[in-house]
């Protein structure tokens, strides 16, 4: 029976900003001996994780859908593995497929859990003297009652190694982590929408397209999407890029105007306004950022 192996799949009407470009090949995946993993697996277990596998030594549950369909697909997400198999397919042939699979399943849990685990300690603790990314450099913040709302302040005579940027926060000094993080998400939001809307207008005019509608989003997963209605998506917290990393995600988004599609047309509409857009591209496919909680 032939076996479907996808990462979570992107909402309808949306394409995903890591589908691969058509001369891109994707490599083999090899089903050979599961491969032997460092520690256990810690993932949560999918919403309605009724069953549950041994691969190679590692004990794995799952979410079992039954549905209308001639394959067995695959899935790992965030949350954990999703297998959907045709109604009449029994039990048996399924854990004969995780078995044969068992290698793919593997290295992508352990990439789930790596990925967590580097969310975890990126996390930024609320407090006078915090570090986090803005536009690609360090901000530091620096609590001021003396401040009005969130005010940057940049030193262009910093020495080396040090952030010539500090975000000055008007509020007391007793205050605590939760009204430090929502003063600078509020900040950090604001300064999204006045660098969106800037590029947005640049790359639409560079590509003859009419962008109806931006909308700050913050998807856990999604950089950005675009609809065929002309309403453009932007994860707020790509600010914390450097400016090249945004365009080139604004620039694929709106590329999507031309060329609904990932085909050879489309990155060739992305190239035609960010030359070596590559390197951008490989910036957002493996990073963590602080997160806003």
């Amino acid at each position: 029976m032939p076996v479907v192996m996808t990462d979570p799949a992107p909402a309808p009407q949306q394409l995903d900003l890591f589908d691969d470009p058509p001369a891109a090949s994707a490599p083999a995946v090899s089903t050979s001996a599961p491969p032997l993993l460092a520690e256990p697996l810690r993932l949560p277990a999918p919403p309605n994780a009724r069953h549950e596998t041994w691969l190679a030594g590692h004990r794995v549950g799952y979410a079992l859908r039954r549905a209308r369909r001639r394959s067995i697909g695959l899935v790992v997400g965030p949350e954990g593995l999703v297998v959907s198999a045709p109604r009449w397919v029994p039990m048996a042939e399924v854990e004969t497929v995780l078995q044969a699979k068992s290698r793919w399943i593997l290295l992508k849990l352990q990439s789930q859990q790596d990925r967590t685990r580097r969310q975890l300690d990126a996390r930024v603790e609320w407090r006078d003297g915090a570090v986090l990314p803005f536009l690609g450099e360090s901000v530091i913040l620096v609590i001021d009652p003396r401040a009005t709302g969130a005010v940057l302040h940049t030193a262009d005579d910093a020495l080396p190694g040090v952030p010539r940027l500090t975000l000055h926060l008007g509020l007391p000094h007793e205050a605590g982590a939760e009204q430090a993080r929502d003063a600078v998400q509020s900040w950090l939001q604001r300064q999204a929408r006045r660098v969106f809307d800037e590029r947005c207008a640049v790359f639409a005019a560079r590509l003859g397209v009419r962008m109806r509608r931006l909308v700050l989003s913050s998807a856990g997963t999604r950089w950005g999407s675009a609809g065929a209605d002309g309403t453009i998506r932007l994860n707020w917290r790509l600010v914390h890029f450097a400016p090249a990393v945004i365009d080139y995600v604004v620039a694929h988004e709106l590329a999507h105007l031309r060329e609904m599609n990932h085909s050879a047309a489309f990155w060739d509409v992305v190239r035609s306004v960010v030359p070596g857009y590559e390197q951008a591209r490989a910036s957002l496919r493996d990073c963590v950022l602080p997160p806003i909680d």
